[in-house]
């Protein structure tokens, strides 16, 4: 058996579509109207499909996982952050873990947890 993707649940495709380009990078592979997959194994979910789908509320800000990124020159992509157009909600902005490594912590436009760290 092998992981092939992760799914978050998103409020507005097109917002995250450009959200997750702008900020990571990612690229569309494929469109399926309220399901779309990018590069690098994210899938975006419309909520209320999801909801459909799960016959259940969908909790943003729920803090029970996170996407987890790495960068290696994170000051660059702190001040990207910073200056991006996008409202950034912060739990941490770049810090210093004891072990070394250096991480920010911040919530995409629909409260998915995501962490970028130092290799």
């Amino acid at each position: 058996m092998q992981l092939k993707n992760v799914l978050i649940v998103v409020n507005d495709i097109e917002r995250s579509k450009k959200f997750y380009k702008d900020i990571f990078g990612l690229e569309v592979i494929l469109d399926n109207e309220g399901n779309v997959i990018l590069t690098g194994g994210l899938v975006l979910q419309d909520a209320t499909i999801w909801a459909e789908f799960i016959e259940n509320l969908v909790i943003p800000h729920n803090n029970a996982s996170e996407l987890y990124f790495e960068e290696n020159n994170i000051e660059e992509f702190a001040q990207k952050l910073d200056e991006s157009p996008y409202d950034i909600e912060y739990v941490n902005r770049l810090m210093t873990h004891s072990w070394g490594q250096k991480v920010i912590r911040f919530y995409d436009p629909d409260g998915n947890l995501i962490e970028v760290g130092t290799p």
